[in-house]
């Protein structure tokens, strides 16, 4: 059955556009009510949201569906993705609600579902709220009506969490820290969760407005923490997306680390601490040098489909607990049952502090791929498949590249965009061919 409204990352579109609307909200609210109280007779959700202003009217919109449903609400205002995947689980709800667009600009937003465990829904379970959609509402009579009230501690017991995730003896102290929260949903709780571990914390990127989320700040804008951290002289900066799912570091030196990097820096911490590492997931756009160097340490890789639900699945299917995309989404399943950014970068920093060497010499011997990646905006209805261009230019790239590189063209999950990406062992020819690609694409 083919899903109308989910994507590969809940429901997600353009604030004011069908399905982001207030009226929407209140349909999907009361529709994911009645599929929950399919299983029990007085489930309880959680909802929490990032900083764009849009957020106001969705939660109140989504609070009254549940409502109308019979289903309980906890508010937890502005928090991150993976704060409300723990709370969910440690409070032992039914469901847990995110409002957020991730990495998108203000003007979009979403939503995101995650299960009383703290784990992405699946396919049959979005496939059930779909179906339930397009019945008619089932209205609850006045003493069936749910309740709703504010978790006013909810951004107190994610920090202690995300501090739970490292040793007991493990301090940050002597450090200074860079930390831009994207004007996001981790604006409060990143700075306070680094200060708590000892670190002198500069904020960046941490006055939301409403409309500023994303806006020149966070993992999607790393040039604002490379440049605060040249002028803090501090010794690393972190930045998240909107969400807070998503991570960058950068070094001293002003040396920009990706996902695929601080994968293999979360995989090296465990090894050095006598873990047996079963293998790791990485997806189609991971960088061959990683999977290499891990290769040498005796270390499995497999490539999943693009999206971090994708990693997930592919680790839950093989037992697996580290896995990530090099857009900084990194699973740590030890940890936390989906992605975080903030856990992620603990187990980076930590690496760093309890080598005692740099984040550049514990990378010492991994050759990365000179890596093109190029987003081309899809025009409306512009059928990229069905183009013969296309697939011309892509049997010239491949067979260029012969057995120096691989290419890969995908649309995006979230945005009306193409992805095109060269991988080669030589900079230039990984240029050469994607931009050619890109020409096609934009021709077409």
């Amino acid at each position: 059955m083919s899903r109308r409204y989910f994507g590969t990352d809940g429901i997600r579109g353009t604030v004011g556009e069908p399905p982001i609307t207030p009226d929407f909200m209140l349909r999907l609210g009361h529709a994911v009510g009645r599929v929950l109280k399919a299983q029990e007779a007085k489930p309880t959700v959680l909802i929490g949201k990032d900083t764009r202003i849009s957020g106001y009217m969705l939660e109140s919109a989504l609070e009254a569906g549940f409502a109308s449903a019979g289903v309980d609400v906890l508010l937890t205002g502005p928090l991150p993705t993976p704060g409300v995947a723990y709370l969910t689980r440690a409070l032992r709800l039914n469901l847990g609600v995110v409002i957020s667009a991730s990495h998108n600009p203000f003007g979009d937003n979403g939503i995101k579902f995650f299960s009383a465990q703290g784990a992405k829904l699946s396919d049959a379970w979005e496939q059930a709220v779909e179906a339930a959609l397009e019945e008619a509402p089932q209205w609850v009579d006045s003493g069936g009506l749910g309740k709703a009230r504010r978790l006013d501690d909810a951004q107190g017991r994610y920090v202690e969490f995300c501090k739970s995730t490292v040793a007991a003896d493990f301090t940050l102290k002597g450090l200074k820290l860079v930390v831009d929260g994207a004007h996001g949903a981790a604006y409060a709780v990143a700075p306070s969760v680094f200060h708590e571990l000892g670190a002198e914390v500069v904020a960046i990127g941490c006055s939301p407005d409403g409309l500023n989320i994303n806006d020149g700040f966070g993992a999607t804008h790393p040039e604002a923490l490379v440049r605060a951290v040249g002028e803090h002289q501090a010794d690393y900066g972190v930045a998240l997306d909107g969400d807070a799912d998503r991570l960058q570091i950068v070094d001293a030196d002003g040396r920009l680390y990706d996902g695929d990097e601080l994968l293999y820096l979360m995989v090296a911490e465990r090894l050095a601490r006598g873990h047996r590492i079963a293998g790791v997931v990485g997806t189609l756009m991971t960088n061959l040098g990683v999977e290499q160097a891990l290769e040498r340490r005796g270390v499995a890789f497999v490539r999943a489909k693009v999206g971090d639900r994708y990693v997930l699945e592919e680790l839950l299917a093989r037992g697996w607990q580290l896995g990530g995309e090099g857009s900084g989404h990194l699973i740590a399943l030890d940890c936390h049952t989906t992605g975080d950014g903030l856990i992620s970068a603990l187990q980076v920093l930590q690496a760093a502090v309890r080598s005692g060497r740099t984040l550049a010499q514990l990378l010492d011997g991994v050759m990365l791929f000179p890596q093109v990646l190029i987003n081309v905006r899809l025009r409306p209805g512009q059928d990229w498949k069905a183009s013969t261009a296309l697939a011309d230019a892509q049997h010239s790239a491949l067979a260029e590249l012969g057995q120096r590189g691989r290419l890969l063209i995908r649309p995006s999950g979230t945005e009306p965009l193409l992805r095109v990406m060269v991988e080669a062992d030589d900079a230039g020819l990984a240029e050469r061919c994607a931009q050619r690609l890109a020409e096609v694409v934009r021709q077409g």
